[in-house]
């Protein structure tokens, strides 16, 4: 009796129609070149990626580009604070001016350093003054001066001013309205008499300027000291000058909007004080 599924198998294929064996012979040829077609293109792909790694790992890493040349730009700090420049070496000394000589006589006050030569206790004091008056410095700057007053008041005379050896200032002040200056300056006391003598004539020489100017005057002397002078432009005591001489020392003291009352007393305290600063006394 015939095997049940070998039955069944040839039912199915009973009706089949079947290529001839010689064309199922060349489709197998074929499809066997086909594949070893495809297994030599893989195996090349695969050897050329191989070699190509190899070449790459034989030549090593890719170089590193060069540095670029340094440049005269400075590199920034890495704090950010900017790296100090030294400064140049100077190519020489400077020079040493040598300083002028004094004259004997000159026509102007010398504004030169105060010198030992006037003590500091031959100047008035802010007990000197009237209430209310303060040191100020010594700064004698300004057109303040008996000869000043007189150039902006009168025709210049042209008489030669003996020259000062030393000479100290002081300074006060009372509010904005009113200033005391002094000046005390050391001479022979030949040009210290001289310097006196100066201020008298150049008060009664005076020439007024302008028809509205009525010249200088003496408004007071032999107040205190050896010798004493109190002087302004006439009919004028808003500022006025006091000259006062102890020996070869004169003090100049210029004083504006203090009460013409406090004069002798300002006179008598200023020669007091010069007393300080010479053996006259």
């Amino acid at each position: 009796m015939p095997d049940p599924l070998f039955t069944e198998l040839y039912d199915d294929t009973e009706t089949l129609n079947w290529d001839p064996a010689d064309q199922v012979l060349a489709r197998a040829r074929r499809r066997t070149r086909h594949t070893r077609l495809v297994l030599g293109l893989a195996s090349a792909v695969t050897v050329a990626v191989v070699a190509t790694g190899a070449v790459a790992l034989a030549e090593g890493p890719d170089p590193v580009p060069p540095s670029l040349p340094a440049t005269n730009s400075p590199s920034p700090s890495p704090t950010g604070i900017p790296t100090p420049t030294v400064s140049p070496t100077p190519s020489s000394s400077p020079t040493t001016v040598p300083p002028s000589e004094s004259p004997e006589t000159t026509d102007q006050p010398t504004l030169s350093p105060p010198s030992s030569d006037v003590p500091a206790a031959a100047m008035l004091r802010t007990a000197d003054l009237p209430t209310g008056f303060r040191a100020a410095g010594d700064d004698l700057g300004g057109d303040w001066s008996f000869r000043a007053g007189s150039s902006y008041a009168c025709e210049e005379v042209g008489q030669s001013w003996p020259g000062e050896k030393a000479f100290r200032g002081a300074a006060f002040s009372k509010g904005t309205e009113s200033t005391v200056i002094e000046r005390v300056e050391r001479h022979s006391e030949e040009a210290a008499k001289t310097t006196m003598g100066n201020v008298r004539r150049e008060v009664a020489g005076c020439i007024p300027l302008n028809p509205d100017s009525k010249g200088m005057e003496v408004f007071a002397s032999g107040l205190a000291g050896d010798e004493s002078l109190l002087v302004g432009r006439a009919g004028d005591l808003s500022f006025r000058w006091l000259f006062v001489r102890q020996g070869e020392l004169v003090a100049q003291v210029w004083l504006k909007g203090v009460d013409p009352a406090e004069d002798q007393r300002i006179a008598e305290r200023a020669a007091a004080r010069l007393c300080a600063g010479t053996d006259a006394c």
